[in-house]
């Protein structure tokens, strides 16, 4: 190497933990602990009130109507009326509704406060009457704005990047305690933000501090309520058995076939999409009447609630583990087909997030390949769920986490397992994914 010419300045390297050792960044840190409080309460709220939506429009309004029971036909005509009005805010209300989730979990940061109303109200609307879509886009969006907003209240000369921490940090608050542990959260936000390097920490301590903090206010609130959490959880999770050879080659068959599953869902779904946006307050309230067609479909062919091809599922997911044996191999594929294509005709117009459904389309096919040997029930419950999540959202990291954690102690078991199907799915799916077009042109060398 040679020497450094005398008379030559020499440059000392950046610090790149240089913004922690400033006292701003304390102050950030406190405005973050103390905005995971009323952000939090809000995330709360928010679930509470989608929770109250599904049990009146499912439950009291067919009673108040006459109805026994609620009508396998049902969900047809409340979907429909639910897809005109969404199309209707997200037409007329600034922001478009927030996040099209067929586009998969993008970091666009937080929305501006204008926005605000015409996403929760979408994600009310959506998650309300059963699209099959999750809560946590519409949280990441609702925390990420609140906390902006909030921010800007009190120090009105906060720089873009101390509001850009900000309004992650009350993302962070937000689904602290939706995916079971506010690590799981981090983890998905940390994935989908695609930081790296020194700056992952500079934005992670604040984040986890909020997240902490968010995790407390969601079981105070569910303790004191007696709403619960509206976390991730399972009930009773059947013992899993150690991997083998046998489950090594499941995890490779998982992965294939869920890496083509996935493609095949994003690209209807973004079709779909394409579609929608050219009329679309009639093509959404379409879209809502496919939806409940499917599930009258599934209804009416098998036998078992409408409701299980609604809905995100993720409350489904215990009673389908420890249930399995209460459905067939045919019922089974019945539901992955209803299931995936109303997720389809959901990531195409409604808005909420995608991870919930991925979660069960995989958790169903893991359990009806379970049915075939040398796959057990458990491995393949948990390789479904980590395989099918990375072929939708291309997370690996959150995919092994929401796939092993759930489980509890069995997850550690099957992690080995999870991982292989999580590796394979998401290489498949990269390679089934078109490379963008450079429409620069060829460059000079």
């Amino acid at each position: 190497m040679p020497a450094t010419p005398s008379g030559t300045p020499v440059t000392a390297p950046q610090d790149p933990y240089a913004p922690v050792r400033t006292r701003g960044y304390t102050g950030l840190l406190v405005m973050a602990a103390l905005l995971g409080v009323p952000v939090s309460a809000v995330a709360f709220g928010f679930l509470a009130l989608v929770s109250e939506l599904q049990s009146l429009t499912y439950t009291e309004l067919p009673r108040a109507m006459g109805f026994e029971e609620t009508p396998s036909w049902w969900p047809v005509p409340l979907l429909g009326a639910a897809g005109l009005l969404v199309g209707l805010t997200v037409r007329r209300l600034p922001g478009g509704g927030g996040h099209r989730p067929a586009e998969g979990l993008v970091s666009t940061g937080a929305p501006a406060p204008a926005d605000l109303p015409g996403i929760v109200l979408a994600a009310l609307v959506s998650l309300g009457v059963g699209a099959v879509l999750g809560p946590e886009a519409p949280l990441i969006a609702l925390g990420g704005g609140l906390a902006v907003w909030a921010a800007g209240r009190v120090r009105r000369d906060l720089a873009p990047d101390g509001r850009a921490l900000v309004g992650a940090s009350g993302s962070f608050a937000a689904v602290s305690a939706l995916l079971g542990s506010p690590l799981l959260g981090a983890f998905l936000l940390m994935e989908v933000s695609g930081l790296a390097g020194p700056m992952l920490g500079v934005v992670l301590v604040p984040g986890l501090l909020s997240a902490g903090i968010g995790a407390l206010i969601f079981t105070g609130l569910g303790s004191w309520t007696g709403l619960g959490t509206y976390s991730l959880t399972l009930g009773e999770v059947p013992p899993a058995a150690a991997p083998g050879l046998a489950g090594f080659g499941w995890a490779l068959v998982l992965g294939v076939a869920a890496a083509f599953a996935g493609a095949g869902i994003r690209r209807l779904s973004l079709a779909l999409q394409e579609r929608v946006e050219r009329r679309t307050v009639v093509a959404t309230a379409a879209m809502g009447l496919v939806v409940g067609a499917l599930a009258l479909v599934y209804a009416e062919t098998s036998g078992k609630d409408a409701s299980e091809v609604l809905y995100s599922g993720e409350h489904e997911l215990g009673h389908l583990l420890s249930g399995s044996a209460e459905y067939s191999v045919g019922a089974l594929v019945l539901l992955i087909v209803c299931k995936s294509l109303a997720y389809c005709a959901s990531l195409s117009c409604f808005r909420g997030g995608p991870v919930f459904p991925a979660m069960f389309v995989g958790a169903v096919g893991g359990i009806a390949l379970s049915h075939l040997p040398g796959l057990h029930l458990t491995a393949g419950f948990a390789m479904g769920i980590g395989a099918m999540c990375v072929a939708m959202l291309r997370l690996p990291m959150t995919s092994v986490l929401l796939a092993t954690l759930l489980l509890g102690r069995d997850g550690l078991t099957v992690m080995p397992l999870v991982i292989v199907a999580v590796v394979v799915a998401y290489v498949v799916t990269l390679r089934l994914t078109p490379a963008p077009v450079d429409r620069a042109g060829p460059k000079e060398v």
